[in-house]
C-alpha cells in the first residue's frame, strides 16, 4: 500500500466514524490511532521512550 492510498484511507474511514458515531467518536478513534502508531514506532525501535520524556521534561534554553 502506497503512502497515497494509506492517506486516503485513513481520512476515509475517519469521515466515516464522524458520520456514524459524530466528532467525539472520531476523535476517540483518531487519538487511538494515534496512540496505536506511536506504541508501534516505540516497539520497532523508532522511537525511545527516554527520548520523549527529555523533550517534554528538559530545560529549553536558548
Amino acid at each position: 500500500m502506497t503512502r497515497q492510498q494509506f492517506g486516503f484511507l485513513t481520512g476515509f474511514l475517519l469521515v466515516a466514524v464522524w458520520a456514524l458515531g459524530g466528532a467525539g467518536a472520531a476523535a476517540a478513534a483518531t487519538l487511538a490511532g494515534l496512540v496505536g502508531w506511536l506504541l508501534v514506532r516505540v516497539l520497532d525501535g523508532d522511537v525511545a521512550v527516554p527520548g520523549l520524556a527529555d523533550r517534554v521534561t528538559g530545560d529549553r534554553r536558548r
